[in-house]
C-alpha cells in the first residue's frame, strides 16, 4: 500500500506536460505522505530502525554540540547569542529530514496514520519505544566522542562551562513548567517536519526549517532528544572539572536524577504536543477520516 501512495503522490506532482513540479506539497498532500511514512516506519525491521534511530540521535546531538560552542561567546547579546544559537542548532534536524533518519519527536506524526487505520496504535506505541532508545543510544556515542575529542575545551574552557550552565537551565524549572515547554517544543518541530514533507529539494527543506527550529531554541523550549545530549554532556563537564564562574545556574543539579527528572517532562511533553496539537488537529483537518 505504501507503494501505491508513494507512486500516487509522485504522479500528483507532476504537470500536464509530464514534467516533474517545483511546487511544494498541498497540506492534504502531506497529510498522505505523512501516513504513507507511518506505514514504511512500523514495517522497518528493529536491528535496521534502532541503528537509524541511533544516526537521529547523534545528528540532533551535533546540533545541540553546535549551539553551546556558538553560544559560548559571551560578548553576544542576550538577542543574537538565541538567535545565533538557535540557528546552529539547525543543524540537527537539517542531518535527519535530508540523510534520513528515525527521530521520536517526529515520529509522533504517525498518530494521524493509526487515526487512518493504516497502521495499529500497537505498532505505532512499539516504534515510539524502539526510536526512543535508538536516539538515547545515538546522543550517548556522541557525548563520548565530543569528549574524548577535547570540544569542551574550546573557547579557553568556556564550552564546558556553557555545557553545565545549558544542563542546569534545563533541569532548574519545575516539572510542569518543563512539561508544558515539552509540548509547544514538537508543535514547532512536527511542524517543521510537515514542512519537510512539502518540500521538493533540499534548499527547500533546510530553508522551510530553519524558522521554526530555531524559534523553538531561542525560546528555550524543551526537546527530550536533544536533553539527551544536553544533559549528559553537561554532566560530564561538570565531572570533568569545569565550572560556572560567579553566579549562574546551580550547577548541583546536574546529575543522573536531574537527567530523568527533565527527560521524564519533556518527552511526555513532546508527545503531546506532536500527536495532539500538529498529528491529530490535522488529520482531523485533512484526513480521510475512515470508519
Amino acid at each position: 500500500m505504501a507503494a501505491g501512495v508513494e507512486k500516487g503522490i509522485v504522479a500528483m506532482s507532476q504537470s500536464s506536460q509530464g514534467q516533474p513540479s517545483v511546487n511544494a506539497l498541498t497540506p492534504g498532500q502531506v497529510e498522505e505522505a505523512v501516513d504513507a511514512a507511518a506505514e514504511k516506519k512500523v514495517a522497518t525491521p528493529l536491528p535496521r530502525l534502532l541503528v537509524s534511530a541511533m544516526f537521529a540521535g547523534a545528528f540532533i546531538g551535533f546540533g545541540a554540540l553546535f549551539f553551546i560552542v556558538v553560544t559560548s561567546d559571551s560578548s553576544l547579546s542576550f538577542a543574537a547569542g538565541k538567535l545565533l544559537g538557535g540557528l546552529a542548532f539547525c543543524l540537527g534536524l537539517v542531518l535527519v529530514l535530508c540523510c534520513g533518519s528515525e527521530l521520536f519527536t517526529g515520529n509522533s506524526l504517525m498518530v494521524s496514520g493509526a487515526m487512518e487505520h493504516r497502521i495499529g496504535w500497537g505498532a505505532m506505541l512499539k516504534n515510539w519505544a524502539i526510536v526512543w532508545v535508538g536516539n538515547l543510544l545515538g546522543a550517548a556515542v556522541a557525548v563520548v566522542l565530543v569528549s574524548a575529542a577535547g570540544i569542551l575545551d574550546l573557547n579557553g574552557g568556556a564550552a564546558g562551562t556553557t555545557a553545565i550552565a545549558v544542563a542546569a537551565a534545563k533541569i532548574s524549572p519545575d516539572w510542569f513548567t518543563l512539561f508544558f515547554r515539552g509540548i509547544l517544543c514538537n508543535i514547532f518541530v512536527c511542524l517543521a517536519v510537515r514542512i519537510g514533507f512539502a518540500a521538493r529539494s533540499v534548499a527547500d527543506k533546510v530553508l522551510g526549517i530553519l524558522l521554526p527550529i530555531s524559534a523553538f531554541v531561542a525560546c528555550g523550549f524543551e526537546h527530550c532528544v536533544a536533553n539527551m545530549f544536553f544533559l549528559p554532556v553537561g554532566l560530564v563537564a561538570k565531572l570533568s572539572g569545569y565550572a560556572l564562574p560567579g553566579s549562574g545556574a546551580d550547577p548541583s543539579v546536574v546529575n543522573v536524577g536531574g537527567v530523568l527528572y527533565n527527560l521524564s517532562a519533556a518527552t511526555l511533553g513532546n508527545i503531546v504536543g506532536g500527536a495532539i496539537f500538529v498529528g491529530l488537529a490535522y488529520w482531523f483537518v485533512q484526513g480521510h477520516h475512515k470508519d
